[in-house]
């Protein structure tokens, strides 16, 4: 610990603290807008500027260390005037079209303009129209509302370890964009939507798939049919003032059937069938020669990434489908033939916590039944604007559960959303199968829990030791890879989530500003959310999902059958890095 001072009262704070880590630890607020914790500190944009004794100028609180003795002045005449004036200059060649903005009520520039009573014409800069890129599947760029804090490049090039965008250009022409300014559709991007998530303004955001929703479940002649991943509960209640660590389930599923969709079911559902289907691949890869490590294949962020970047791992890759096209499938064909629909009758919608699912539904091979499995899928933001958009009090919302007969799923379906959980719900039925189906086979493996970004362990099971591993962000999917790829780590089961601490995380998850974000665990206080649920659940074993096994009894006849490869597997192929 370091003495310090800090607006003239005495701490003792953790030596090797920036300044804006100990006046946090003093319960001082200094405001960021560049600053995110672990992947872009590089006081650029000045806005945590203090004073302190002795310094010949203002410093960036966010690089700027502490030592004993150290006078600070967070809050002087000389600050305030700094962050303010930085502000206004930033408004200078800014598109303040606040009301209509997406970000709109949730922007960090826009509080800290409020906070510091900014005139927002004090300078009338030049300002250029820059053209909007709409070429993703996913998202859309817009730079006139870009600050150019370059929190998005840093999470795509360390976060990610990708880098498709950057600094172009120099001076005031310097514009955040892909090489050469290609379109994102024209790059390595893979939709992950990371980028989206650590933007503080409304210069980068998903596509709005809202209306095509509402339009669908206004046509009378349409069966329109939701899924709600696993995560989407563990964050949507952010949206509504509620902490993060909220679980929304309940109310979640009363606001969408008030939304007016026929059917309300759960991606937990799909998630248990992706686990049928993916632990009997792996026991038959294991026991029959198959090519091993297998590696899961149910986040399409990580799937294009293996695609675009390691296409020599494709063999590798799980054939499953992710959950959401599994729910997608089943619903045209085995739900479809149920209620004597035709499958173009029904509209299928998925509630997401990925922006890559926005790409993912046009993928080949996600037609099982001639038509797309998934019509329409929205992020968790999308489903809290349209609840906001159509007057719906969610918070004073009763608590309902699913429809049946593809709404009910087992604890191991739930943990899909957070990073481990596919490779838990995979080893569960798994270990169960290889000991002999003994029901008091292991059933927590706690191992893999937790928000790092690679871990690993080894089961001994029925005399043979599993090896696993299981990754989340990019960046630590290509260190796993290269250390398999080089013969240093041999595994047989890997788990890869794009996202970092999985789809908890993911890029359309309810956005936290940079001073919640940089201060607290929000991956871990969201997967609590579905690992409580995941404790409490009467049967936490996919294969013991009621449902479940009557879908195999009535339609598929057993895991991994002819017909539940047409239906539930797809195939890859290595793709071109740029067109």
């Amino acid at each position: 610990m370091v003495n310090i001072k800090i607006n003239g009262v005495d701490y003792a704070v953790p030596e090797g603290s920036t300044i804006l880590e100990a006046a946090r630890y003093a319960g001082i607020k200094i405001p960021t807008l560049c600053y995110l914790k672990e992947i872009n500190a590089i006081g650029a944009c000045r806005i945590c500027v203090v004073e302190v004794k002795g310094a010949r100028s203002l410093v960036a609180a966010c690089v700027y260390p502490v030592n004993n003795g150290m006078e600070i002045f967070t809050n002087s005449p000389k600050v305030i005037e700094s962050r303010k004036t930085t502000l206004e200059l930033i408004l200078s060649n800014h598109n303040k079209s606040c009301l209509s903005c997406t970000r709109g009520g949730n922007c960090e520039l826009n509080e800290l303009c409020v906070e510091y009573d900014v005139d927002i014409n004090k300078y009338e800069g030049e300002n250029p129209v820059p053209e909007i890129d709409y070429s993703a599947a996913h998202m859309y760029r817009d730079n006139s509302k870009c600050i150019l804090c370059r929190r998005c490049v840093a999470a795509c090039g360390v976060t990610q370890g990708i880098g498709v965008i950057g600094a172009n250009e120099r001076g005031f022409a310097t514009q955040i964009a892909s090489a050469f300014d290609m379109g994102l559709a024209d790059t390595a991007c893979v939709s992950c939507g990371q980028c989206i998530v650590a933007c503080p303004t409304g210069a980068l955001a998903e596509k709005d798939d809202t209306q095509k929703v509402m339009e669908a479940i206004a046509d009378p002649t349409k069966m329109v049919v939701v899924q709600a991943a696993p995560a989407v509960r563990a964050s949507l209640a952010e949206a509504f003032g509620n902490p993060i660590g909220t679980n929304a389930e309940g109310k979640m599923i009363a606001a969408m059937r008030r939304l007016g969709f026929d059917k309300v079911f759960d991606t937990n559902f799909s998630a248990d069938l992706t686990i049928m289907e993916e632990a009997h691949e792996f026991l038959d890869r294991a026991q029959n020669g198959g090519t091993l490590p297998m590696i899961t294949s149910c986040s399409p962020g990580w799937v294009r990434y293996c695609e675009n970047y390691f296409p020599e791992f494709i063999p590798n890759l799980s054939t499953c489908k992710s959950p959401q096209q599994m729910f997608g499938a089943v619903v045209k064909t085995y739900y479809a033939q149920k209620l004597g629909k035709n499958p173009e009758d029904i509209v299928s919608v998925s509630v997401m916590p990925c922006t890559a699912k926005k790409y993912e539904v046009a993928r080949d091979g996600q037609a099982a039944a001639g038509v797309p499995d998934v019509d329409i899928t929205i992020t968790t933001r999308e489903l809290a604007h349209l609840i906001k958009k159509e007057g719906i009090m969610f918070n004073e919302l009763p608590e309902e559960q699913c429809d049946s007969p593809l709404g009910g799923y087992t604890g191991a379906g739930v943990i899909f959303g957070a990073t481990g959980g596919v490779m838990e719900a995979a080893l569960r039925t798994a270990v169960w199968k290889l000991t002999g189906e003994d029901d008091n086979a292991p059933i927590d493996f706690k191992e893999v829990r937790g928000t790092e970004g690679i871990k690993e362990a080894t089961y001994n099971v029925a005399g043979k030791d599993v090896k696993i591993a299981v990754a989340s962000g990019l960046a630590n999917a290509k260190k796993l890879l290269k250390s398999v790829k080089s013969g240093e780590a041999k595994y047989d089961f890997i788990e890869i989530m794009a996202c970092p601490g999985g789809c908890v995380n993911g890029g359309g998850q309810i956005i936290q500003p940079a001073s919640v974000r940089n201060f607290t665990d929000i991956r871990a206080k969201r997967a609590e959310v579905l690992y409580g649920i995941d404790a409490n659940c009467a049967q936490r074993r996919s294969h013991e999902n009621p449902d479940i096994q009557t879908l195999y009894k009535e339609f598929f006849g057993e895991p991994n059958s002819h017909k539940a490869h047409e239906v539930l597997h797809t195939n890859y192929s290595a793709k071109k890095l740029y067109k």
